[in-house]
Formats: structure tokens, sequence, C-alpha cells
């Protein structure tokens, strides 16, 4: 449907090369768009890179730091360079550490908040100049269900995932008469490398997950697919500012 047709967009998704990140790049490229896969390790990156190009698009692997406010910048104008514009930003990268506050070190909770949040703001400021030239664009952040709910061991991950949803909204309303959209999605239970670990560190995780979410069973990345070619795709051109949950309807459970 030419409504969700990518062909000849340009998506770049920072932490793109597994999880999450991976599944949307696919659901994209599978509409058509080119992506470029951005990061600091390019050898974890190549089996993604080549997951990609066998779709039949133009997939890359740009080097960049996201924490650094310069590598973010630089990172935008590689793609640029490389790919000739930029229509779709998805902030993807992430990192936690579970255990509970009074645990986590400073070190630790900068570490969190600098990847989860810092990187979306400077990011996000980074990719503006390219998108308003063009006269349009769409911006995916990745928020959590933590963004919404609680846990003893979240404390610098709820936080800034919390703050991913408002920083959404707030350049939903600076960036909406430069017709940009800017969303965020709440991935719920997703069974990724990072959540992987949050089954052996949470006792009964696995069996609680599962039966608080209507849908039976944890998420994988390609049901991020769906989503992320409907907030890339003039689809959404009137959708703005929305933080839509992923989560096979464990938000909407009571128990």
């Amino acid at each position: 449907m030419q409504m969700f047709d990518l062909k000849g967009h340009v998506a770049l998704v920072t932490g793109g090369n597994g999880g999450i990140g991976l599944g949307m790049a696919k659901g994209m490229a599978q509409a058509g768009a080119n992506i470029a896969v951005a990061g600091r390790n390019a050898k974890k990156a190549e089996a993604a890179i080549k997951e990609l190009q066998a779709i039949g698009v133009k997939a890359e692997f740009v080097e960049a730091n996201v924490l650094k406010e310069k590598a973010c910048i630089d990172m935008v104008a590689e793609t640029v360079k490389r790919f000739g514009r930029l229509d779709i930003l998805v902030n993807n990268a992430g990192t936690t550490f579970r255990r509970r506050p009074e645990d986590i070190t400073e070190a630790e909770w900068h570490e969190v908040v600098d990847t989860n949040l810092t990187a979306v703001f400077n990011t996000t400021k980074a990719a503006y100049p390219e998108m308003k030239k063009q006269g349009r664009g769409k911006m995916i952040n990745i928020g959590s269900m933590m963004s919404i709910f609680a846990a003893p061991w979240v404390a610098p991950y709820a936080a800034s995932k919390g703050g991913v949803v408002q920083l959404s909204r707030v350049f939903a309303t600076a960036y909406a008469a430069d017709n940009i959209q800017v969303n965020c999605i709440l991935p719920g239970w997703i069974d990724t490398d990072l959540t992987a670990a949050a089954r052996t560190q949470v006792p009964g995780l696995n069996e609680k997950v599962v039966a608080r979410t209507p849908a039976g069973r944890w998420g994988r990345p390609d049901d991020a697919a769906g989503i992320a070619v409907f907030l890339a795709s003039p689809a959404s051109d009137f959708v703005t500012g929305t933080a839509i949950p992923l989560d096979g309807g464990f938000s909407i459970q009571v128990m």
C-alpha cells in the first residue's frame, strides 16, 4: 500500500545491530527503506547488515558513540553523505543495570541515563536540520513499559525511559510546524539479549510475564517491525507525540 511505502527513504537506527532495533530495521527494509545501522562495534553489526542487504535494500554500518554530542552530529552527517538524505531516525540504543537503588553507583546512573535519554536528545537535535531542510521527517524513540511502571531494580532505567516519553512530546510540539512527527514505542517484555539476563536475575520473571500477558508469550524482535513501518511512513502523518505500548496487552491486564 502506498501509504506504507518507504522506497527511497533512509532510516538511521541507533543500536540497530540486534534485538528490537534490528526487528524495526528489517520491517522498514521490507517496506523499501535503506538502513544505516549506527553503533560502536562494526564486527557486531556485520550479521545485521547482511540480513538487511538480503532483503534487497542498501544497508551500511555507521560508527558512532551516541554518548558524545559531536559523535551524534558526525553520525548524521556521515549517514547523509553515504545515503544522500535522512528521512527516519530511530533512537533505539539503550542499556541498564538491574539492582536496587541503593546498590547503583553514580557512575552507573549516569551511564544509563546518558545512553537512554541524553543520547536521544543529542541525536534528535543533530537530525533536525536535515529533516527540516527536506520538509518532512519521522523520529521514533524507544521507551519501555518502565516508562509507566516501576520495579525495585530499574531506578536509572525507569527514570531515563520515563524521560524519553516526555522528551518525545517536547520534540513533537517543537517540530510539528516543520512536518516532522516524533513518537515513542514502549516495548514490553521482548525476548532479546538485554532481557535474557533478566530471566536469571529476577526469580520467576518468565512465568509472571507469560501469566500477565494476554497474548500468552514474550514478544519477539520482529513484533516491532509493523509499528516501526507505521510510524516511519506517510500513514502516520497526523500522529505525533504518542507513546504506543508494544507489549501483547501486558499493560492493560490488572493481574
